[in-house]
C-alpha cells in the first residue's frame, strides 16, 4: 500500500506593516509617506520534512488588508494540493490561478488579484527550492531548459517570443554556466543603492549617505525627483559634488510627469549626467516612454516596477520604449511570469536591472538576476540590482552586500521567510508594535484634550 502523499494543509496570511513613513524612508514625488508593508502568506503542509513555502507582495501601507484579502481568495486553489506535484510543476498552479474565470474577471492579469497570485506562486517556488535544498537562483540555473520553458505562459507573447526561441536561449545559456556560477559565488552581483536619494531627506542626509555609498563600493546611486525642479537641480548638484564624475547617478520620477513634462524636466537635469530616468510617465504608456527615450538620449529610459504583466513588457520592448528593463519580484504573477519577462529581455538584448525598493524585495529579486546571469543573459555588463538599506533584519536570510555587490545566497529557498517575532510585532493592527502605538496615540490625545 503506497503512503498517502503529503499535501498543503494551511494557507496562512498576515498583514505586516512597518512605520517607515516616520523617517521618510521610501519617500518620493508620488508617495510622500509610505509605510513599507507585506501581504504575507505561508503555505504549510503535512510533509515529513516540515518545509513551508513563504511569499508576499509589497504595498506601502493603507490597502495592505485588501491585498491580504485577495490572497485569502486563492486559498481554495491551494489547499489539498500534493506537495510533490506542486513542487515538480509550479506552473500548474500558476495556470490554474490565472485561469480561474471568475477571479480573472477582476484583472485580467493585473492589479491586486494578479499580485496575490504572484505571492502564492512565489511561496510555491520557495517551498520547491527548500525541498530541493538549493537557493532558488541555483534551482533555476540548474533546471532542464525544456522544463523551464514549460513553466512559462506564452499566451499573448508568441508574436515576440516563441517557445522554440526560449528553448534556444536557455540552451545557449548553459554554455559557460559553471564558470559563471563560480564567478557569482566568488564576486557576487553588482548593486546600486537608492538609500541616499529619498525625496524627504535633507541635503545633509543626502550628502552623508551618498558619501557612505561610494565608500561602500557602490558605483551607482539613485535620486528621487519630480516634485520641484529647483529642488531637483540643487539635490543633483549636491549628489554629483559628493560622488564625483565617475559614479553613475540614476534619477527616478515615479510616474510623476506627462510626456512633454518628462522630456523638459529630464533635459533640465542633463548637466548632472543622469545615467537613466526611471518611470518618467505612466507605466502603461508604451508610446509615451518611446517618445521620452527618443527625446532625452543619451540619458537612458528605465521602467518596470509597476508594469503589470508580461504583455506590457513585451510591447515596451517591441516599441523600443526602454533602454533598461526593471522587473519586480512581487508585482507580476510570480517567478513563472518573471521567467517570461527575462526571456523577452534576452531576446531583445535589453539589460535587466531589477526594482528592489521595498520590504523583502531585495531578498527576492537577487535570485532572478543571478539566474539571469548564470543561465540566460550570461553577463553583468550594465546590469545592477537596486539595494535599499531598510528592514532586512526582519528576514531569516537577509541579503548580504559586500563592496557594492550582492553576495550569492546559499540557504535553500527564495529568501522570503520573515522572522516569526517580526510578524508578531508588526502585524496590523494587533501586533505588539501597533497595539502599543495606538495606546500611545490615545494617551496623547487624552492628554491634549485635558490641557
Amino acid at each position: 500500500m503506497s503512503p498517502t502523499p503529503a499535501r498543503i494543509t494551511a494557507v496562512d496570511t498576515y498583514d505586516v506593516r512597518f512605520p517607515t513613513s516616520r523617517e521618510l524612508d521610501g519617500s518620493d514625488a508620488m508617495n510622500p509617506d509610505p509605510d513599507y508593508s507585506a501581504a504575507y502568506v505561508v503555505l504549510r503542509s503535512d510533509a515529513p520534512d516540515g518545509a513551508e513555502g513563504h511569499g508576499f507582495t509589497f504595498t506601502i501601507g493603507r490597502g495592505n488588508d485588501v491585498q491580504v484579502a485577495a490572497i485569502d481568495a486563492l486559498r481554495g486553489h491551494v489547499l489539498g494540493r500534493p506537495v510533490d506535484e506542486l513542487c515538480a510543476d509550479p506552473g500548474s498552479l500558476s495556470r490554474d490561478l490565472v485561469g480561474d474565470s471568475q477571479l480573472r474577471w477582476l484583472g485580467p492579469e493585473k492589479g491586486v488579484m494578479h499580485m496575490a497570485i504572484g505571492a502564492v506562486v512565489n511561496a510555491v517556488w520557495d517551498l520547491a527550492a527548500k525541498r530541493a535544498r538549493k537557493p532558488l537562483w541555483q534551482l533555476l540555473a540548474e533546471a532542464d531548459p525544456a522544463w523551464l520553458v514549460g513553466q512559462v505562459d506564452f499566451r499573448y507573447i508568441t508574436d515576440a517570443l516563441t517557445p522554440e526561441e526560449a528553448l534556444h536561449l536557455l540552451r545557449r545559456g548553459r554554455e559557460g554556466a559553471a564558470e559563471r556560477t563560480a564567478t557569482l559565488r566568488a564576486e557576487g552581483f553588482p548593486a546600486y543603492t537608492t538609500s541616499p536619494g529619498w525625496l524627504g531627506y535633507s541635503d545633509e542626509k543626502l550628502t552623508r549617505l551618498a558619501a557612505e555609498a561610494v565608500a561602500g563600493g557602490f558605483r551607482q546611486i539613485k535620486l528621487k525627483v519630480g516634485a520641484d525642479l529647483a529642488d531637483d537641480i540643487r539635490r543633483c548638484r549636491v549628489a554629483r559634488a559628493v560622488v564625483g564624475p565617475d559614479i553613475r547617478i540614476a534619477i527616478d520620477a515615479n510616474q510623476r510627469w506627462n510626456v512633454d513634462e518628462a522630456i523638459d524636466w529630464t533635459r533640465a537635469l542633463t548637466e548632472f549626467e543622469p545615467y537613466w530616468i526611471e518611470e518618467p510617465t505612466s507605466p502603461d504608456d508604451i508610446l509615451g516612454h518611446a517618445a521620452v527615450r527618443s527625446a532625452v538620449a543619451p540619458v537612458k529610459v528605465a521602467t518596470g516596477e509597476h508594469v503589470q504583466n508580461r504583455i506590457v513588457f513585451k510591447q515596451l520592448l517591441q516599441a523600443g520604449s526602454v533602454d533598461v528593463l526593471q522587473i519586480d519580484a512581487a508585482r507580476v504573477g510570480g517567478v513563472n511570469e518573471n521567467l517570461a519577462i527575462l526571456l523577452l529581455a534576452a531576446k531583445f538584448g535589453v539589460p535587466v536591472c531589477p526594482h528592489a525598493g521595498g520590504v523583502g524585495l531585495c531578498e527576492l529579486v537577487q535570485h532572478l538576476s543571478m539566474f539571469d546571469f548564470v543561465a540566460l543573459a550570461g553577463t553583468t555588463d550594465d546590469r545592477v540590482i537596486e539595494y535599499v538599506d531598510h528592514l532586512h533584519d526582519h528576514f531569516t536570510e537577509p541579503v548580504v552586500i559586500r563592496d557594492g555587490r550582492y553576495t550569492a545566497p546559499t540557504a535553500p529557498g527564495f529568501s522570503a521567510t520573515m522572522r516569526p517575532e517580526s510578524i508578531a510585532e508588526f502585524t496590523y493592527p494587533d501586533g505588539t508594535f501597533w497595539t502599543a502605538d495606538l495606546a500611545q496615540r490615545d494617551a496623547d490625545e487624552r492628554k491634549g484634550k485635558a490641557a
